[in-house]
């Protein structure tokens, strides 16, 4: 447990998504935390996670007794118990849209989903490019232009400052990577390109990505 109180379980660092949300988040921020992962896709993983998560799956958020689980309910969570840490936009506008586009991060998107999955390792030809996964792709890349241009004058982030917004995107940028996807074809004007750089390039984007390196090394070695 860290000193709050708080234990964070995840997937695998190479594939889960979701988990990777509040890790970059809390790790950004410097919330101190202790992580547990549990390997995916094994035939006793979905019991391992109920251990933790009611739902089933992660990421869950263990604090003193309570079970946050579903990534932006940890990160609305978080915001509640630091305040000071700003992981939503102090203007009110500002936060309402940062709220916006996190729910659609939550909710939408299927098909970039399914046809571009995480594979934070990889780098995998792009997939036939339906109707539906160019509509997925043109609407990030246009979320990522137009709130930059409105809110992002005082830093590289989404609302200038990171915020949980930027933690919601963070594997997409990691999915565009993956599979090579040139934004400036879906109407990027290099707005979106930098951005997704700006992530890939955090710290604790790093760090991740060494933790996914070292659990494929491990399971090589086993």
């Amino acid at each position: 447990m860290s000193g709050h109180g708080y234990t964070l379980f995840i997937g695998d660092k190479n594939l889960s998504s979701w988990s990777l949300r509040p890790w970059i988040a809390m790790k950004h921020c410097g919330i101190p935390f202790a992580e547990e992962r549990i390997r995916l896709r094994q035939p006793e993983s979905r019991e391992a996670i109920l251990r933790h998560s009611p739902s089933g799956k992660v990421p869950a958020l263990k604090a003193n007794g309570l079970v946050v689980f579903d990534s932006l309910a940890i990160l609305e969570y978080l915001a509640e118990r630091h305040p000071e840490l700003h992981l939503w936009p102090r203007e009110v506008e500002a936060r309402a849209r940062a709220r916006s586009i996190s729910a659609e991060m939550h909710s939408g998107f299927v098909t970039l989903r399914n046809d571009m999955s995480m594979d934070l390792l990889a780098r995998l030809p792009a997939p036939p490019l339906s109707e539906e996964l160019a509509s997925d792709i043109g609407r990030v890349v246009a979320i990522w232009r137009e709130t930059r241009a409105k809110y992002g004058a005082g830093g590289p982030f989404l609302f200038g400052a990171f915020t949980s917004a930027d933690a919601m995107y963070a594997p997409v940028a990691t999915r565009f990577r993956t599979y090579g996807v040139d934004l400036a074809a879906f109407g990027d004007d290099g707005t979106a390109a930098s951005y997704a750089e700006t992530l890939l390039a955090l710290p604790e984007m790093a760090e991740w990505t060494e933790g996914a390196e070292a659990e494929i090394r491990s399971r090589k070695a086993g």
